[in-house]
This record gives structure tokens, C-alpha cells and sequence, in this order.
């Protein structure tokens, strides 16, 4: 059901189903091994094990199976493997989870948490304590207890989206105990860091407790760039051990970064030597450009300009829940306000012009056209992103006869707004070529071979212009606002019909109304696009248990994107129009979500008292109507992509003092049909250029920003007591930024348009990779922790992200740091 109007925002209630208990945790890992336990005393409840004990875990509301038990590949990320591999931001502790890569973008959110699962973008499916966390940000982990990561279409889960799968990160929250740790780090590359932990038990059923970050570094083996940030996160919860419970939480982040803009494509399909298959990687080593100049690039090599350029944001975000038992029943309600704000000028190495490589032998007068430079992009954003979202979870066990169901019942009721601008900056985007002599001296250019990020760049009120101005915002006439309404109903049951066969059902509706508040003209009435969408997703799925540590499953789910899904903060296949025009009013009313389906069978085994949890899946996710282009005025949705894969994973403790966390994936990442491009034949006589439409050239290609293969294992081993070893082996196969090929149209003075077929197709890529870590720790005393990390320890050169054009982001070298850490 949809109903859009260009004048009016529509807002309706709706309901929602969902099903699946996805959020749960792992295999702790404890120092001491545990005693015996019987694990078939709690099938519907993940407990954790702490120095032999079995603590049972607060229930979230949507976990209604044990993971054993869930239909669903589920891979719980524990703050012990964060600690250990010295991971400091999200996407640093994801790299440990095989299966995810990350995209860089152009807009939006360029540097920032942009993970893929399963080879589709799950920006916008991660979530906070089970609350969407939209903005466009890069997370840190000093506030992190686990982070779970439910693989398959997750929108009966999470809502909108979810294609992929869902990332949630779950907080340190207060608990009855008096405990803190601190821990202070410092290494190569300036690598400054301190962390602390505090939880204080005030009474017998209350508790307080504090998490902070200080962190200050450069980045190893790149130029001038620099990461800072600090943040705090308390917390309170009365009525612990209680019936009624009260939890009150806030978060801040403040960061500031220059952010890095890696190393730009050698190649445009205009300027590809040869024929056929042309790989284009990053221009990187011994490089010869068109016009016959040999040099090096140093992988320090930075693009950007440092008295420019840069990333600052903020995040703030504040929770109140309160819940109550009735008996086997809880009621809970969680309510969060976020607000987050981004501002960055961040430098695209742009290869679109072919200034990189060159499109001439020579250059042609003031016109540098031979090669060996790089166009200075500016790419600038401002904005913010707010947001209060409302919870309400009904969750328990009831019995029907024989039959026991573990159900949850909730309602979310969510507002969000997103606005953003653009800072007044002249780069020379305006010039042709964009490499010149006067572009140059502006440093809107620079040499590819030796870039200098302390040139003395200053703007200009346009790239013609010698009156020199200060960069500004753009005025408040040319911000775009999104605003969006979301109203769900969800329901979860996991069915035990008998004790070896579970049945897990659920379902969920969405109502989400969107409206987008275009830039107008100074003076004129604001101009607003709307549009409601109400989406139904469900999920079934059956677990057989042969014994009461292992299980057979298999799954069905679905997800839904509607259109501006995003609200802008990141890359919209789905997008509202950005004006108004007749055209694009038609274009409101023919847009439709984007619906993904998931097949999946897998094996669990829970071993050695819950201590090792083994998974293997195989799965399809497929993608059959997402939004394509016809023409210049009709969209279709026709689109079709295709994973198919298989997932093996491992994490907890093999043998006393020796754990494991990782595992493999591969994945048969396809475009079946990418709908149609545009080319345009030129003018000839009186005749004007025509537009015509060709087979997109990324029909039956791999998807981009997808590996076929990944690899990961953390281990850590305790050789004498006191004295651990450990370290990371990750394996990244290549992945695809984006196609182009160099078909052509041409007119004769009838206008019968002719279409010259391709010679050569550009595939803009990175190369596998290898990369290893190594940690050493070593325990003083009772409460004093030594510790030593090597990441990156062969000093590795590789892209840790791939864009569709322009650049590849450079990972960071090899960087040393040690720790002493303080527990009391």
C-alpha cells in the first residue's frame, strides 16, 4: 500500500510483525574453566559463563531462542576479542568478522561506518541497544559490551532495510558489583590512548557506572593525517534484582580527524590502453603516464590538503527504559533521543578527468593533459541528524497444552530529521580541463608522483575569480531537510513443539512516511516531495535438534527498502526526486520498496558446556525488484541481484587457555540485471543530440564492494599462567569498486542512432590481501596487565575500501602500540 503527495506529509498508523530470537550472546571467555552444566535446563536463554558460574543474561526483548536455537546465522562479536586485537573503532573490531567488507562513498558518509554483509550496504541497519542508529558517523568501542551480527534479510527484526543483515551494539550497562579498569596505550605513529571502565554498587539493588575515551594518533605509513576523539558514557539502574527496573543512559562522542582520502584509480575507460578487460587498480609504485613520465608513489602518498581539509562530529544520545516482571511476563519500554552532527571538506583524489594517467601524449599548451597529476575534488558536507524513537516489548513464556512458546509482542514509534548543506568552496570544478598550469598554482592540483599536503591552498569566490574569500556555509536556502515517521508492530514466538523440533515464526509492519524539504530560492515556499509506504515482512524458520548441544536449521525471511530509506546520510538506490518538476512528480508516484528474500539452511553446536559455539551455513539472498532506470523520465523495478553463499564460523574456548574467534566465507556475489544506461548521441546538423538507453555494463558482473572469499582468526593461548600469546590472521579476497565500458552512439542527419559496441570494459578494483596481527600480554600482578599489539605486523600495503570511481581508500602500515591496563 503507498500514497505520496508533492504538498503534504501524510502520517498513519500501522502495524508490524517480526519474528526471531537474533540477539543474543557467545561463548564467554572466562579466565578459569567452568564447572559441569545442564544445558537443557534453559532452552530459550542464553546465559554467560564467568569464572565457572552460569549468570543468566538479561533478556532482550527479541531474543526468544537461545543462538543454538535461532534459525539464523548469528556471530556475537565479545568485548574480550575488542580488547585483545586493540580495536578502537567499530569498523577496526569488524574486520575480525569474515563476510563484511566496506564501501567508501562520494556524499554523505564518504569515511565513515559503511559495513556490507553478504554483499549488501547495512549502513543503515545498525542499531544501538536494538535502537536504529542512522546517522552518518564512525562509532568507537569504549562503551561496548558485544557486538551481534544477525547475517540474512533482518527487516522482521529491525524494520526498513536489512537486506544484508543487522549490526547491533550492545552497551555497558550497570551491574550489582563494585569493579573498574583502566588502561592507558601508547606506540608508533604518536598512538596515544586511555580508556576506563567503573561500575559501583550502591545499594542492593542499584548500581552507577562510567565508561570513558582519550584517544590522539597519527596513522602509520600515511601523511599528515591524524585521528582525536574522547568521549563518557554513564549510567544508572535502580531496582536491580527487583521486579521493577529503571536504567538511564547517555553517550558522547566528540571526534576530529583529517580525514584520508587514499589513492585515485590509474585509469578512465577514456584513457584504458588496449582492449578487452582492462584493471584498473590504484595508482600506487612505479608508474608511467601517457605521456611517458616514469616515478614512484609512496604509500604515504596523501591527496588532501591539511590547512583544508577535515571531519568533525559529535554524537549525543540519551536512553530512559524501565520494565516490570509479572511473573514469567516483562513489560519494557525504552525511549532514545540521538542527535549527531558531521561537518567535513574531505579531498577526493579524482580520476574521473584522466589526469591521473593522462589522455595525451603531450600536453596541449597550459592544458596538462599528458599525465602525472591529480584533481584536488573538494567533497563538503554539513549537517545533522536527530532522532526519538519509542519501544514498548511484551516478552515471556507461556504453554498451550504440550506446546511451549517464548514470544515477544512490541510497538516502536520513531521521528527522525536529517539536514544537511554544503560549504562554499572553489576547487576548480569549473575548469577544463580540471588540471591546468593556473590550477596548479592554485594547488587544485597537484603532482601524482609528490603530493604536498601543506601546500598554501586558499579559496577563491570562484575558480576564475583572484579575490580571495573564507570557506562559509551555504545559505540556509540551499540545505536539504528529510523528515520521517515510522510506526511498527512486531510480534516474535519460538514454538518448542516438541524438545527436538522448534518452530520460529514472526512478522512485522512498517508505516513509514518520508518527506524531503528541497533548497528553494531565496523568498520563495519551501518545496516539500512526501511519501507513505507500509511494509510487511515475515520470517519462519525450523530447528531440529539431534542432541541438546547441536541443531539443523533452516530459514525464510524477507526485508524492505522504501524509498529515502537513508534520509540522505548515505547512498540512495531508492532516492525521492530533488525537484519539483511534472517529471518528477510522476516519478513519485511510480516508486516502490525494494524487497529482498533469504534462503537459508545451516548446523550449531554448542561444546564443552557452552564454551565453543561452531556454525555452518549455506544461504541465497536475492534482490528481484530493486529500482532501475528505462529512460530519462521512467524508472523500473526490474533489477535483480543474487548472493549465494556458504559460512563457517567458530568462537570460544578449544582447550583451557586457548580461544578462537573467526571464520569463513565465500560468496558468489552476481548482478543478474542492472537495468539500462544512458548514452548520448551528438548532434548532427540541425539535428539535436538524442538519448537512448543501452544494457547497463553491470549486467552479470560481481558486486561491488564484495570479496568471493574472506578469511578471519583471533586466537590467544596461555602458555604458562600469567603469559598469553595471541594474534589475527585476516584474508581479504579482491573486490570491485564499479564497471564502465566505452560503448558510443551516433545519429545520421535522419536520426537512426547508431550503437558502436564496447572495446574494452574497465573493472576498478583492489587486490586480495593478507594481513596479520600479533599480541603478547603478560599479568603483573592480580589487578596490573601488560600487553603488547603488532597490527599489521608485516606492514602489509593494501585498501581496506573500494569506491565505484575516483579512489581506493589506503589501509594504515604496520603500528606497535603497549598497554597497561589497571583492574580493581
Amino acid at each position: 500500500m503507498m500514497t505520496s503527495s508533492p504538498r503534504a506529509m501524510l502520517g498513519h498508523g500501522f502495524l508490524a510483525l517480526s519474528c526471531v530470537g537474533a540477539f543474543a550472546t557467545a561463548p564467554a571467555y572466562a579466565a578459569d574453566e567452568p564447572t559441569a552444566v545442564d544445558t537443557e535446563s534453559d532452552q530459550s536463554r542464553e546465559d554467560i559463563l564467568v569464572n565457572g558460574q552460569r549468570v543468566p543474561q538479561e533478556a532482550n526483548p527479541k531474543q526468544v531462542a537461545r543462538v543454538l536455537d535461532t534459525p539464523r546465522s548469528v556471530i556475537v562479536l565479545p568485548k574480550e576479542i575488542i580488547e585483545q586485537t586493540g580495536s578502537n573503532s567499530l569498523q577496526d573490531a569488524l574486520r575480525t568478522v569474515p563476510g563484511i567488507t566496506f564501501g567508501a562513498a562520494e556524499g554523505g558518509n564518504p569515511i565513515g561506518d559503511r559495513p556490507f554483509i553478504r554483499g549488501f550496504d547495512s549502513q543503515g541497519s545498525i542499531y544501538v541497544d536494538g535502537v536504529r542508529d542512522l546517522a552518518a558517523q564512525s562509532r568507537e568501542v569504549f562503551a561496548v559490551e558485544t557486538v551481534q551480527i544477525v547475517r540474512g534479510s533482518d527487516s522482521t527484526l529491525g524494520g526498513r532495510g536489512s537486506a544484508g543483515g543487522t549490526i547491533n551494539i550492545l552497551s555497558k550497562l550497570p551491574q550489582l558489583d563494585t569493579f573498574g579498569r583502566v588502561a592507558g596505550s601508547y606506540g608508533e605513529a604518536d598512538y596515544k590512548r586511555v580508556t576506563g571502565d567503573l561500575n559501583l554498587k550502591l545499594s542492593d539493588t542499584a548500581a552507577f557506572r562510567v565508561s570513558g575515551v582519550w584517544h590522539d594518533q597519527d596513522v602509520a605509513e600515511r601523511d599528515a593525517l591524524y585521528q582525536r576523539r574522547w568521549g563518557v558514557a554513564p549510567s544508572i539502574t535502580i531496582g536491580l534484582g527487583t521486579p521493577t527496573r529503571l536504567t538511564a543512559t547517555y553517550y558522547y562522542l566528540e571526534s576530529h580527524e583529517l580525514p584520508d582520502s587514499g589513492n585515485p584509480y590509474l585509469y578512465t575507460i577514456g584513457n584504458a590502453p588496449g582492449t578487452g578487460r582492462i584493471d584498473s587498480l590504484p595508482a600506487l609504485g612505479t608508474v608511467t603516464t601517457r605521456g611517458g613520465q616514469t616515478g614512484v608513489i609512496d604509500r604515504a602518498a596523501f591527496y588532501g590538503l591539511k590547512d583544508r581539509d577535515f571531519r568533525d562530529a559529535t554524537t549525543n544520545q540519551a536512553m530512559l527504559r524501565a520494565e516490570h516482571d509479572f511473573g514469567g511476563i516483562t513489560l519494557r519500554n525504552t525511549a532514545r533521543y540521538t542527535h549527531s552532527k558531521q561537518a567535513y571538506i574531505y579531498t577526493q583524489p579524482d580520476d574521473s578527468q584522466g589526469n591521473v594517467f593522462g589522455t595525451t601524449a603531450t600536453n596541449v599548451g597550459a592544458n596538462l593533459t599528458s599525465g602525472g597529476y591529480v584533481w584536488r575534488r573538494a567533497n563538503t558536507r554539513y549537517g545533522y541528524t536527530e532522532s526519538i524513537v519509542d519501544q514498548t516489548d511484551l516478552f515471556g513464556k507461556f504453554n498451550t497444552g504440550s506446546v511451549e512458546h517464548s514470544f515477544s509482542l512490541g510497538t516502536e514509534l520513531a521521528w527522525e530529521k536529517t539536514r544537511r548543506g554544503t560549504f562554499v568552496v572553489a576547487s576548480g570544478s569549473t575548469s577544463t580541463p580540471r588540471c591546468t598550469a593556473a590550477s596548479v598554482a592554485r594547488f587544485n592540483c597537484t603532482s601524482l608522483f609528490a603530493p604536498n599536503a601543506a601546500d598554501p591552498w586558499v579559496n577563491y569566490t570562484s575558480d576564475m575569480s583572484t579575490v580571495q574569500t573564507p570557506i562559509v556555509r551555504g545559505a540556509a536556502n540551499t540545505e536539504t531537510q528529510n523528515d520521517a515517521n515510522t510506526r511498527s508492530l512486531y510480534a516474535f514466538d519460538s514454538i518448542t513443539l516438541v524438545p527436538q523440533l522448534i518452530l520460529n515464526l514472526g512478522a512485522r509492519v512498517d508505516r513509514f512516511s518520508s518527506t524531503v524539504r528541497l533548497p528553494v530560492a531565496v523568498g520563495a515556499n519551501v518545496a516539500k516531495l512526501t511519501r507513505t509506504d507500509t511494509l510487511f515482512n515475515w520470517q519462519a524458520g525450523l530447528v531440529f535438534k539431534p542432541t541438546p548441544e547441536t541443531s539443523l536449521y533452516t530459514s525464510y525471511a524477507t526485508s524492505a527498502t522504501p524509498p529515502n530509506s537513508l534520509l540522505g546520510e548515505g547512498r540512495e538506490d531508492n532516492a525521492l526526486p530533488t525537484t519539483i518538476t511534472p517529471t518528477n512528480l510522476d516519478l513519485l508516484d511510480q516508486l516502490k520498496p525494494q524487497k529482498t528474500r533469504s534462503f537459508e539452511a545451516g548446523a550449531k553446536a554448542s561444546l564443552f558446556g557452552d564454551r565453543l559455539a561452531l556454525g555452518v551455513a549455506a544461504f541465497q539472498t536475492e534482490i528481484r525488484n530493486a529500482r532501475t532506470q528505462v529512460d530519462a523520465t521512467t524508472v523500473a523495478f526490474l533489477g535483480e541481484t543474487r548472493i549465494r553463499g556458504i559460512e563457517v564460523n567458530a568462537s570460544g574456548t578449544i582447550l583451557p587457555g586457548w580461544t578462537v574467534f573467526g571464520g569463513y566465507t565465500f560468496l558468489d556475489p552476481k548482478i543478474i540485471e542492472g537495468g539500462n544506461t544512458a548514452l548520448t548521441a551528438p548532434a548532427v546538423g540541425p539535428r539535436a543530440a538524442q538519448v537512448v538507453y543501452v544494457p547497463s555494463v553491470n549486467n552479470g558482473k560481481q558486486t561491488p564492494q564484495t570479496a568471493r572469499n574472506s578469511f578471519t582468526a583471533t586466537t590467544n593461548v596461555e602458555l604458562v599462567p600469567g603469559l598469553q600469546i595471541g594474534g589475527t590472521a585476516i584474508y581479504m579476497d579482491k573486490q570491485y569498486g564499479g564497471y564502465a565500458d566505452n560503448r558510443t552512439a551516433t545519429q545520421n542527419a535522419a536520426g537512426v542512432v547508431t550503437i558502436t559496441p564496447a572495446t574494452k570494459v574497465l573493472y576498478r578494483q583492489i587486490p586480495n590481501y593478507w594481513r596479520f596481527d600479533a599480541r603478547a600480554s603478560y599479568q603483573l600482578t592480580p589487578m596490573v596487565q601488560l600487553s603488547v599489539n603488532a597490527q599489521n605486523l608485516t606492514n602489509k600495503i593494501y585498501y581496506s575500501q573500494a569506491f565505484s570511481s575516483h579512489y581506493a581508500t589506503t589501509a594504515p602500515g604496520r603500528t606497535v602500540f603497549g598497554t597497561v591496563a589497571v583492574s580493581f
